[in-house]
């Protein structure tokens, strides 16, 4: 992880680097207990779960304040190595699984991040406003817009405020789908490749989705 993160992130300063290598020996003793990512996957937990969530920090750097909704967060991506690398960014990690909650609670607490809540919760429940809500991919994009579409604050001439969604594939289809579905505007939409930040292969068909709010 050292390795990846003097890479691609050269200038991150020290005490955010120390938490990101922390991160993988604290992932690998939860995992044990409760599930929360593939067993299969966790030899790779610094690419597939730990680089590809800081893939967002490239996209979007977050405004200082800001309120960002994690959903889905699962065992906690994006939103904790977020929280490291945004520490004046307050992020909400939501997930309905109690379970899941609970590793992110201790893994948060661990790395004394305190610019994290959780809400055991499922998104569509949430009564909160947000800036941002990040997600990877929990579901197809005309059932996941219309679960926080309103929990999200329109963008105004200084800000952009909206969804970012990790996602593989070609997301062309469903993106016109989700549109149409959704009633949004085609051109609130769009994608970038995270395979120009990163060159392991895992990247070449991943891709950072925008919806502008």
């Amino acid at each position: 992880m050292e390795k990846l993160i003097e890479k691609y992130f050269p200038s991150l300063e020290q005490d955010k680097k120390n938490n990101l290598i922390k991160m993988i020996p604290l992932y690998k003793e939860w995992n044990q207990k409760i599930n929360v990512i593939s067993r299969k996957d966790m030899e790779n937990i610094h690419i597939h779960h730990i680089l590809h969530s800081m893939s967002i920090a490239l996209h979007t750097n977050f405004p200082k304040g800001s309120k960002v909704l994690d959903v889905g967060t699962g065992g906690g991506f994006p939103g904790i190595p977020l929280s490291v690398m945004f520490p004046e960014t307050h992020f909400y990690l939501c997930d309905s699984r109690s379970k899941k909650i609970h590793v992110v609670e201790e893994i948060a607490k661990q790395l004394q991040l305190d610019n994290i809540t959780t809400i055991h919760a499922r998104a569509e429940e949430i009564e909160m406003k947000f800036d941002y809500v990040v997600s990877r991919a929990v579901t197809d994009l005309s059932n996941f817009i219309p679960w926080i579409w309103n929990k999200i604050k329109p963008s105004k001439k200084e800000s952009t405020r909206g969804i970012i969604y990790l996602k593989g594939g070609n997301l062309e289809e469903e993106i016109l789908t989700a549109s149409k579905t959704c009633r949004i505007d085609s051109d609130r939409f769009s994608t970038m490749n995270i395979a120009q930040w990163f060159e392991e292969d895992w990247f070449q068909s991943k891709r950072i989705l925008f919806i502008k709010r």
